[in-house]
Parts: structure tokens; C-alpha cells; sequence
């Protein structure tokens, strides 16, 4: 599904015209932007976990050469799946 098809989805689903729950759905995108960009953690009870995972500097190995070089610190977004999220998973198997 892509946001075309979930702003349709919402649209049907709460009523409201393709225009205001393409409007929510970039609210909503934002504030979890925001919210990752300051390093804060966005919980959604039954759904899952969105964090920032920061990655310490290390020294790693260029496979061509074998040559040691320094990797600098990074951070990457990290969604982590919630209980209810799962067991709906599981089931479908």
C-alpha cells in the first residue's frame, strides 16, 4: 500500500475528503519526524515503537583491501513492532 492507497483508505474509513486525511497523514508524518529528529521515542500502543539507534564509532575492514578504516558514529531510524502488531502477524502465518 502506498500513501496514495492509505489517504484513500482514511478517507473512506473516517469520512472526510481525500484533501483532509492527506492533511492528517502529513501531520502525522511530521510530528514523528520531529519527534525522531530531537532523538525522542514515538510510542503507539498496539502498533509499535519509532527511536533513533545511534551506532558508536568503530574501526572496520575494507574488504578489497584489507585496509583498517575509521567508521564515525552514526544514528538511523529503528521501528520496533509492538505485541498486538505481532500476534496479528503470527496468526495470519
Amino acid at each position: 500500500m502506498n500513501k496514495k492507497q492509505l489517504v484513500a483508505k482514511i478517507s473512506s474509513t473516517l469520512g472526510q475528503s481525500k484533501a483532509d486525511a492527506e492533511r492528517t497523514f502529513d501531520s502525522i508524518t511530521t510530528i514523528i519526524l520531529d519527534a525522531l529528529k530531537n532523538d525522542d521515542t514515538v510510542k503507539i500502543a498496539g502498533f509499535g515503537t519509532y527511536k533513533v539507534a545511534k551506532r558508536k564509532a568503530r574501526v572496520g575492514r575494507n574488504p578489497r583491501t584489507g585496509e583498517s578504516i575509521q567508521i564515525p558514529a552514526s544514528k538511523k531510524p529503528k521501528f520496533l513492532a509492538g505485541k498486538q502488531l505481532k500476534e496479528l502477524i503470527k496468526s495470519t502465518v
